[in-house]
């Protein structure tokens, strides 16, 4: 494995401590964190605009894409993100876990398309899986609207 590709892996797995440490402070209190849910909803809803971004980059390296279509498919996750923001929290975890399982599925289907490394799919069904798995538990501590 290079170099380039370990630090984008830990990068990848370490970005998991704050979902892991906010849902747990859903349930438990935290010291200094008077809001797990806000700082877990906040925190989500940035890496999920942060993982559509990618598929912006890909996009401007995909020569093949003549109508845009993977710009548009890589703006909405920040506009789901930005939403998840401003409506109820309980609302939003379901959105933000709506996005995330979305985004996995798109990425599945323009792997080959968008030429992803190999790599980058297991990652992302191990980090996507823990995301929503935190989201999951946090909606469960505050109970379903």
């Amino acid at each position: 494995m290079s170099g380039k590709v370990l630090t984008a892996k830990s990068l990848g797995y370490a970005g998991l401590i704050p979902f892991i440490v906010f849902s747990i402070g859903s349930w438990l209190p935290l010291p200094l964190i008077t809001d797990a849910t806000f700082l877990l909803t906040a925190y989500a809803a940035m890496i999920l605009s942060f993982m559509g971004a990618i598929h912006w980059g890909v996009a401007m390296a995909n020569t093949e894409d003549k109508n845009g279509k993977y710009y548009i498919a890589s703006v909405i996750p920040a506009l789901s993100a930005w939403l998840a923001l401003i409506i109820p929290q309980n609302y939003a975890i379901i959105l933000l876990m709506t996005g995330f399982i979305g985004l996995i599925i798109y990425d599945w289907s323009v792997e080959r398309a968008q030429r992803l490394p190999d790599w980058y799919i297991p990652m992302r069904n191990k980090l996507t899986l823990v995301v929503v798995i935190c989201l999951m538990v946090t909606q469960l501590s505050h109970g379903m609207p």
